[in-house]
């Protein structure tokens, strides 16, 4: 692994944890993050609701953060008759805490787990999404955890990254001053960029976690991966 994060460390400090996090979701917001898995997660929407209006589906979203994502995932699903009900997964309890103080109560649940030892069956979840959690890891792990959340998806699965740039990296540098953001996370967002991936790195993960899709890349330096679970088109 290249270099080391904040929330690397499931024992980092509280506080610290939750201001990266809030960096992060703004990072989402502003630069592609959130619009990359909402994009891919809105053909599924649509067609669910041409087929079956008012259906309720559940979303797993792994390594949630502040759960800013799936929350703009509800939000969207809303708008074509579809209620999510969310559920988070985060090994570091501070964050835990963080994303549900972050939303509405109830709004989303969280379970304190490894993303390699999901307490969930195969098929029990509707969908499974995770962004910006895989660089975290070595590539083998990568792959198992893909080949994880295959089992357990039964609709779909969003896989949301960063790609790999030095562009990215420089950008990423210089807007976080006008932001505001702290030197962590700026020490953070460049590392987080440098273990990102190409559309090639991806693929071989996809690859290696037997699972049939390929990748594709996102505005704001993004790599994206979606694939469906029940022989419905694909999520693009």
């Amino acid at each position: 692994m290249i270099d080391t994060e904040l929330l690397d460390d499931p024992r980092a400090d509280p506080r610290a944890v939750r201001e990266e996090l809030k960096d992060i979701a703004r990072l989402n917001a502003l630069f592609g993050g959130t619009r990359a898995v909402v994009g891919a997660l809105t053909p599924l929407f649509r067609e669910e609701a041409a087929r079956r209006p008012g259906a309720t589906w559940t979303l797993l979203d792994v390594g949630t953060g502040l759960g800013d994502i799936p929350r703009a995932a509800a939000a969207a699903a809303r708008r074509h008759g579809i209620s999510l009900r969310l559920v988070g997964v985060e090994l570091n309890r501070a964050a835990a805490g963080a994303a549900v103080a972050a939303g509405t109560p109830g709004q989303l649940e969280m379970v304190l787990a490894d993303g390699a030892a999901l307490p969930l069956a195969p098929g029990s979840v509707d969908v499974v999404i995770a962004s910006q959690v895989l660089h975290h890891l070595p590539r083998d792990v990568a792959a198992h955890w893909i080949a994880t959340f295959h089992a357990i998806a039964r609709r779909a699965v969003v896989l949301a990254d960063l790609r790999r740039s030095r562009i990215a990296m420089a950008l990423v540098w210089l807007v976080s001053f006008p932001l505001g953001f702290g030197a962590t996370t700026r020490h953070d967002a460049v590392v987080s960029l440098r273990r990102g991936y190409t559309k090639r790195d991806l693929d071989e993960l996809l690859r290696v976690a037997g699972v049939p899709a390929v990748t594709r890349y996102s505005p704001g330096f993004r790599v994206v991966a979606a694939w469906p679970r029940d022989g419905r088109a694909a999520a693009r």
